[in-house]
């Protein structure tokens, strides 16, 4: 493992050509010349919400300001639309062409009419489609496209009719169609819930990595012309021979079947700029990499790639040689701030382990010092753990970073509490100390854990006030792994040797007999931050559990939430909380709860906020228990449906 590569990584434009002392220039290739505005980002559409978070700047954000901090309260629900039996809705409805695009129970879009709920057409795709969103296309000339992974076939869809486009690649593209022949092919279709992201008349799509196993298919992000369906370009997120990166891999006649480094949750477009940011995840396996010696490129790692030609701008790896599953889980955050008098356009990272990392989009020069930390060696024969990870001195953690004994849930049960104990006395001696302690075969207790800190969805930005707004998750599990001595097993790891054996990990997120998480209050934080400076404005507990609600416990955060907060140029901070079953308007500069409102089933996924016929609405997915909620106790949910909320007709 080379000294370089544990150097912060980044690649300089010709227009700045100096980097920081303590990082490595790599240099290759230039940046895609754009007619920028004096201030980046002034020309992204903040008032429209036409593809998934609101568009391909990931925000999160809109700039409608009719529904604001002196009125919210008036808040009433204008209508619902329910989508049937089946799965409950996660799905950010998109708004465009004078219609709204959800996804009903039987897993088939739906097109409504954004002012009243009335459906004006539904699809008749067979298997499944993305449950998070879709994107939206049109050439302004008639030509509406709905761009959708089905069952593993990227179609398009007339977004007049919801009829399949058969001139797009004679229906649909199959995402492995596009695969090196000597990798690891997967048996079934490479569907997921990513939805892409489309840049001028380019469809960008994030395959999944095919197997959770150690051998699986590379996650390659592919281009495709979204008339056409041709392919554009491919970016190998497992770099093959000659590439930037193949050598932080072994050099091995199995190199072909090394796999996963998946940008499973969701990315982003700088369309001024011209490059797609993608979040990577772990390299299979997730849990074990004796037979994967190195840091493991592009594992884990904030890309900047040139959206026309996919080539490698710049990219920082934030795990070397993950061993925790710590994918980056949500879209990368776009904004402009005023730093020393400069205007400097950056890119957000947020993680898993609770860490901010902010670039420089231009450059990937970071904006805050970020060390190598040295992290505790693993015990398990045959593993090389990296002996440092990156760590971002500022700003501070949106999180706690650990979880002792003295931090056990005192809402449980004292028998759970002390079985807990006992699990810590018998587990490995440094566990809950930090997020790097490696699993080990005793076994260690992970926090925050590859289901806590953030997750998809659960980051918004307001780039006029260069804020930052994140929902955590506060969830620790057991990474005791176990040796996995069969045969089979054994001849599907790739380089294989020796010591090597394919160790697993029997899934155990430590939830205990009443259905509540190990560790004690907050179980959620609300976390402000102004990227100005990096400060924390507020972190405050999000949200509550109904269970203890009821025994007069509040001020706890909401458990395991899947919320997706959206930020307005009203002042406002929409967030919803599955737990409570709550969705909330609150100040976004103190965090104070303005207008609330209560369902009879979780909420979950991302809102909606548009403007139809002269009148702001607000539209959040409704079904469900939740997750990780079902041994709460909670009653059975309501039915499953889409509830917008306006401000009477006529309303100041």
């Amino acid at each position: 493992m080379t000294t370089a590569n544990r150097k912060l990584r980044f690649v300089l434009t010709a227009a700045l050509a100096t980097a920081l002392s303590a990082c490595a220039a790599t240099p290759q290739g230039e940046m895609t010349s754009a007619s920028s505005p004096t201030v980046a980002g002034s020309s992204f559409d903040f008032a429209g919400w036409d593809g998934y978070l609101g568009g391909g700047d990931s925000s999160q954000y809109s700039s409608l300001d009719q529904v604001n901090t002196a009125n919210v309260s008036q808040l009433e629900i204008a209508w619902e639309f329910p989508t049937g039996e089946g799965m409950p809705p996660l799905f950010n409805p998109v708004v465009a062409g004078g219609r709204m695009f959800v996804i009903n129970g039987e897993s088939q879009l739906v097109a409504l009419d954004p002012a009243t709920g009335t459906q004006l057409w539904e699809s008749n795709l067979e298997g499944r489609i993305g449950t998070r969103g879709i994107n939206y296309w049109t050439d302004g000339a008639g030509d509406e496209r709905l761009m959708v992974l089905n069952n593993g076939i990227l179609r398009a869809i007339d977004a007049t009719t919801g009829e399949v486009i058969e001139s797009f690649a004679g229906g649909g593209v199959d995402l492995r169609d596009a695969l090196p022949g000597d990798v690891a092919q997967p048996g079934g279709p490479l569907q997921t819930n990513n939805p892409g992201r489309i840049y001028r008349d380019t469809i960008i799509m994030s395959l999944p990595a095919g197997a959770y196993d150690y051998a699986s298919a590379p996650a390659n992000i592919q281009a495709y012309d979204v008339r056409t369906g041709a392919l554009k370009w491919t970016f190998n997120t497992v770099p093959r021979e000659g590439e930037f990166g193949h050598d932080t891999w072994p050099d091995t006649e199995d190199f072909s079947k090394f796999g996963g480094v998946h940008n499973w949750s969701e990315s982003t477009v700088d369309t001024e700029l011209g490059i797609v940011f993608i979040p990577t995840g772990t390299p299979r396996y997730d849990f074990y990499g004796g037979n994967r010696e190195g840091d493991n490129l592009f594992g884990n790692s904030l890309i900047a790639i040139d959206a026309e030609t996919g080539e490698r701008i710049w990219h920082f790896q934030m795990v070397h040689h993950d061993l925790w599953d710590f994918d980056l889980p949500v879209a990368p955050k776009l904004m402009t701030i005023n730093r020393d008098g400069e205007q400097i356009p950056i890119v957000v990272q947020v993680t898993k382990q609770g860490y901010i990392f902010t670039f420089d989009r231009r450059t990937g020069e970071p904006i805050w010092p970020i060390e190598e930390v040295p992290v505790p060696a693993s015990n398990v024969p045959g593993e090389h753990a990296s002996p440092t990870q990156p760590v971002p001195t500022w700003p501070e953690p949106f999180m706690r970073q650990q979880f002792r004994p003295e931090d056990i849930n005192p809402y449980l049960p004292e028998s759970d509490q002390e079985a807990l104990r006992e699990l810590f006395a018998n587990s490995r001696p440094d566990s809950g100390t930090g997020p790097f302690v490696p699993p080990s075969i005793e076994g260690t207790i992970g926090f925050p854990g590859h289901n806590g800190g953030a997750n998809w969805g659960n980051v918004a930005v307001d780039p006029v006030n260069q804020r930052l707004f994140v929902v955590s998750r506060e969830l620790p599990l057991l990474l005791k792994i176990v040796p996995d001595n069969r045969e089979e097993a054994l001849e599907a790891m790739p380089n294989a040797d020796g010591e090597d054996i394919p160790y697993r990990w029997p899934v155990n997120f430590m939830l205990q007999s009443n259905g509540m998480v190990a560790i004690k209050p907050p179980f959620s934080n609300l976390t402000a931050y102004d990227m100005n400076t990096g400060e924390q404005i507020y972190s405050i507990p999000n949200g509550e559990i109904l269970t203890l609600e009821e025994q007069g416990i509040t001020g706890v955060g909401a458990q395991t939430p899947r919320s997706g907060p959206v930020a307005t140029a009203g002042g406002l901070l929409f967030v919803n909380t599955a737990s409570d079953r709550a969705f909330r308007a609150r100040d976004a500069a103190t965090g104070e709860v303005l207008w609330e409102h209560r369902f009879d089933a979780g909420t979950e996924g991302v809102p909606a906020v548009y403007e139809v016929d002269g009148r702001q609405m607000i539209t959040v997915p409704v079904g469900g228990m939740g997750h990780f909620l079902g041994g709460l106790g909670l009653s059975e949910p309501g039915p499953s449906r889409y509830v917008t909320f306006a401000l009477p007709e006529g309303a100041q």
